[in-house]
């Protein structure tokens, strides 16, 4: 029983919830790490937590063509943001419902792996089950809608 493996799950996931990018890493690896490797094939909008903030990564992204998006922590400055960005930052729970389903649904979180092959086999099939699932957890926005809010 004296065996511990901590890992982290990191997911990209689009609007209608599904899974674009994931990366396993040790539980000991800054959250910012993977990012750059995730998004490699990725254009466009990159919504993440204040713990994303980077101002690094965020030039790194750019130069990929991901506009990548935080919200500021109560220390720094206020920044200029589009209508569109701020709105989308307060769908953020959608990743959160993501990996609730997956833990208790899918069951990717327990501790009585054996080895690492049980616990990657488990993740797997956990994943896969997510992606089956009937109704994922979306962001219910028309194309109409963003349109007119991103005109502001």
């Amino acid at each position: 029983m004296g065996w511990f493996y901590g890992f982290k799950l990191h997911l990209i996931i689009n609007d209608e919830g599904g899974i674009l990018a994931v990366k396993i890493t040790a539980g000991n690896v800054d959250d910012r790490n993977p990012i750059a490797e995730m998004t490699q094939d990725l254009w466009g909008d990159l919504y993440g937590d204040k713990g994303y903030i980077s101002k690094k990564l965020t030039e790194e992204l750019a130069d990929n063509d991901i506009n990548f998006v935080t919200g500021v922590r109560k220390n720094m400055k206020t920044k200029v943001m589009k209508v569109w960005d701020k709105l989308m930052l307060r769908k953020r729970f959608i990743i959160e419902t993501v990996f609730d389903q997956l833990k208790n649904i899918s069951q990717i979180e327990h501790s009585r792996h054996r080895c690492c092959i049980s616990f990657m086999v488990n993740m797997m099939a956990g994943l896969i089950a997510y992606t089956f699932q009937d109704k994922l957890p979306s962001i219910k926005v028309t194309r109409l809608d963003k349109e007119s809010l991103i005109q502001i």
